[in-house]
């Protein structure tokens, strides 16, 4: 036996009106209005009770409403004594309603309070509820019997029914707030995860590149103090302008990769080997189109590699192959050897080193290998698509 299924109240967005449809909201308007104007012609109507009790029945009205609207609120707020309160009070208006002579009203207040508990108020304390309501409307009916109870469980499956609608209605108010809060949240991680590709970018353009820079032009310095040669520090200088000019460029690359306006990229790697003397490129499989941190992470490891070659080998011939298979793009860059190579992968003149290349593959999934190949050095990405 489930307990909670007892005890529980219905959800505070199957008892309050939002997420109904403006269907629903005229329809339940146009049953109030009926029940109201019902209840007004069966006491204007009502011709054997005294004076004072069409007097009193105004004051009646109003106070039912009263007590009509603060069940409602109790309810909505699962409080469960006031609403106990408030609807023996509606039950106490119906039985003196009845003694007075307004038996229509006091139909209609028997017939309501049995259907608003079972809609309203947990199952334990509706199902009494709703049997004290119903049992004082059997006492004052005077259909035959077999009637009474057809319309007694008619009152009881309207009032389930109307529970168990609420309830889906309810389910499908929370599910579409947790689909709002997931969308909000979904967008935030993709901003955020913007914010990271841009930082990144920016990282791998500038950093290295200033840091380079700086060093060139600390040198420069130094032979300035010392009093060197016009052409070592002009050399110096030199060399810092011309990675300025390295990391405008890659910095225009990069804001035009940010706007997804980057050139395809067996035009881009076409470039890079065209610019480096006894390099090739070779692209293997069937070309697509790869996403943008794809395609930039191809990129950025295709200068590393060739950036390695200029700076450790110098002269030795470049072999570069992108290679697009099932769920997955490589890119091979080997070169010939030279007679002096450094081990360390991080250092490089165009500034990005291996080692943040290899960082970058690993945030999309991928792997990046670099290390001696015969007398040459291979570096290998690959990327999943």
């Amino acid at each position: 036996m489930n307990v909670a299924l007892w005890t529980s109240w219905p959800t505070r967005e199957a008892l309050s009106r939002v997420g109904r449809t403006s269907a629903r909201r005229w329809l339940s308007w146009a049953v109030r209005i009926a029940l109201v104007g019902t209840l007004l012609w069966t006491a204007v109507a009502q011709r054997d009770v005294g004076p004072w009790a069409v007097a009193a029945a105004p004051v009646g009205l109003i106070a039912c409403a009263a007590a009509t609207w603060g069940f409602y609120w109790t309810t909505l707020a699962h409080r469960l004594w006031p609403s106990l309160g408030l609807f023996v009070l509606l039950l106490l208006a119906a039985v003196v309603a009845h003694r007075i002579g307004f038996l229509g009203p006091a139909t209609l207040l028997w017939c309501g309070c049995a259907v608003t508990a079972l809609q309203r108020l947990p199952l334990l304390v509706a199902i009494p509820a709703t049997g004290v309501s119903l049992a004082g409307f059997a006492v004052v009916n005077e259909d035959p019997w077999l009637t009474t109870a057809a319309i007694m469980a008619g009152l009881c499956l309207s009032g389930y029914v109307l529970r168990l609608d609420a309830e889906a209605r309810g389910s499908a108010q929370r599910l579409l707030i947790q689909e709002r809060a997931a969308r909000a949240a979904e967008a935030e991680s993709a901003a955020l995860a913007e914010r990271a590709r841009i930082a990144r970018e920016i990282h791998d353009v500038l950093a290295h590149s200033l840091s380079a820079q700086l060093v060139h032009l600390e040198a420069a310095r130094l032979l300035i103090e010392r009093g060197a040669d016009r052409e070592q520090i002009l050399d110096r200088v030199v060399a810092a302008r011309g990675m300025a000019r390295d990391g405008l460029t890659e910095t225009r690359q990069a804001l035009s990769a940010l706007r997804g306006e980057m050139t395809p990229l067996e035009e881009f790697l076409e470039g890079l080997v065209a610019s480096e003397d006894g390099a090739v490129l070779a692209v293997e499989g069937e070309r697509r189109r790869l996403p943008a941190e794809a395609s930039q992470a191809v990129r950025r490891v295709a200068q590393e590699a060739l950036t390695n070659v200029r700076k450790h080998a110098p002269g030795a011939r470049t072999a570069m192959r992108l290679t697009y298979e099932g769920r997955e793009v490589a890119l091979e860059v080997r070169d010939s050897g030279a007679a002096r190579r450094h081990d360390e992968l991080t250092v490089s003149g165009g500034g990005y080193g291996l080692l943040g290349m290899r960082e970058r593959a690993e945030l999309l999934g991928g792997t990046l290998e670099a290390g001696p190949c015969g007398e040459g050095f291979v570096v290998t990405l690959k990327v999943p698509l």
